[in-house]
């Protein structure tokens, strides 16, 4: 963030200290697989520390150093040390594990936390294509200085401080020589309330509308001054109500009454909330089922399914790692995931077509009457195949599905003919 004060890595010595030592960029992936796996993250983020403070010049180590802050919840600090890191240099590469290389995909990325760019080597991981990583400043890009690729793809996520930069971005890549993957002037669509508008009145698909009201509003309602169903035709409590800009469930939370959102009022900082209905999407054994779907191009693929008795539900704290019953369920909803895609096809193509955007997740669930309910569109989601194979010995077959497809999908855009990938 321009202005932030930059703090040298000294400043955080005592939070980690050496292990061997690796040049190489890591990016998210390998973080995120040693955390599913509930492995100890101190020893690399030792390593990296010795690495940034023999030499200020490795910016891979101060890149990775940010991520690792990030996972061990130093927001503020791994923000400075990607700062220091994008001061110095902003193009960055992940090579593919599996060489020769049969792609090069130049990924452009927005400065911020990790829920500000897709993933992508999250998806990559074990691929046979490169990702030249570039971090777009706020002027747009450069003149020069980008790495050679075969095709570009727009990680950056939704946001109100991206949307500056995804509109410069739609300017300067209308005529791009190479392929554009996730156009930037089509990302905005993902939005809560835009998606929510986006996708009303489409047969088979319940998303309610959300609205995006700044505090005033809500103190009112709180305050009995104006009704629910002055905003929302038709719905009074429960509501539902998050910040904007929030992510992953932090500050979202169901409303009863006007006393709850006055008390949760009082506990926020923000300004500008996002608002819409409570739906009980609840099935008939009284337990909360969520799916997260990929779309590419249209065609839905199963990321994961999870169980819980609580209406927000997110797979880390649903149960599933602990409950055979439910990883047995989940098991049954891959296996079958084809009778799910043909009963909302209707609805996921008309998703795809309102978004435009070639790859995209979806939360969702099923209402007892048999609808498609969204709760959010994104191509931003964390989609992996790194759950413990003991435990999800299932995952593997439809996760790679939809990487071998994903993969497809980049070397047809590319240009590319469809080869298998090279042993590692």
């Amino acid at each position: 963030m321009p202005g932030r004060p930059l703090l040298p890595p000294a400043k955080i010595t005592e939070i980690c200290v050496n292990t061997p030592n690796t040049a190489s960029l890591m990016g998210l992936a390998p973080f995120l697989r040693m955390s599913v796996a509930g492995a100890d993250l101190a020893p690399i983020g030792k390593s990296l520390l010795a690495r940034a403070e023999q030499d200020a010049s490795d910016v891979n180590a101060m890149h990775d150093l940010a991520i690792f802050m990030h996972c061990v919840g130093l927001h503020e600090l791994a923000l400075n040390l990607q700062q220091q890191a994008l001061q110095q240099q902003r193009n960055y590469l992940l090579p593919a594990r599996r060489q020769p290389a049969s792609l090069r995909v130049l990924v452009l990325m927005a400065a911020g936390d990790l829920s500000a760019n897709m993933p992508l080597d999250c998806l990559l991981e074990n691929s046979d294509i490169d990702l030249a990583l570039h971090y777009v400043a706020p002027g747009g890009l450069p003149a020069a200085d980008l790495a050679e690729h075969d095709a570009v793809f727009i990680a950056i996520g939704e946001s109100a401080a991206n949307q500056p930069l995804l509109q410069l971005l739609a300017q300067q890549l209308a005529n791009w020589p190479k392929p554009v993957i996730n156009r930037p002037d089509n990302i905005p669509r993902v939005a809560r309330d835009t998606a929510s508008r986006l996708l009303q009145g489409i047969p088979g698909l319940l998303m309610p509308p959300t609205l995006q009201v700044p505090r005033q509003t809500l103190a009112a309602l709180a305050g009995g001054q104006l009704q629910p169903s002055t905003l929302l035709a038709g719905h009074h409590f429960p509501l539902i109500i998050r910040p904007v800009g929030s992510h992953a469930g932090n500050d979202l939370q169901k409303i009863d009454t006007p006393a709850e959102l006055q008390t949760y009022l009082a506990g926020s900082r923000a300004e500008q909330f996002y608002l819409s209905a409570f739906i009980d999407y609840s099935s008939d054994d009284g337990q909360f089922r969520k799916y997260r779907i990929a779309l590419l191009e249209g065609v839905p693929y199963a990321s994961h399914m999870a169980i819980s008795s609580h209406w927000m539900v997110h797979y880390v704290n649903a149960g599933m790692y602990e409950d055979a019953a439910k990883r047995q369920e989940e098991a049954a909803f891959m296996q079958h995931f084809d009778s799910f895609a043909a009963r909302h096809a209707a609805a996921l193509q008309s998703i795809n077509a309102k978004t435009g955007l070639e790859y995209l997740c979806l939360d969702c669930a099923e209402t007892r009457d048999g609808k498609l309910f969204v709760f959010e569109i994104d191509h931003a989601m964390v989609v992996h195949a790194m759950d413990p194979v003991d435990l999800f010995p299932y995952k593997q077959t439809y996760m790679q599905k939809l990487i071998d497809a994903f993969r497809a999908m980049l070397l047809r855009h590319a240009g590319r003919p469809l080869t298998p990938m090279a042993a590692v």
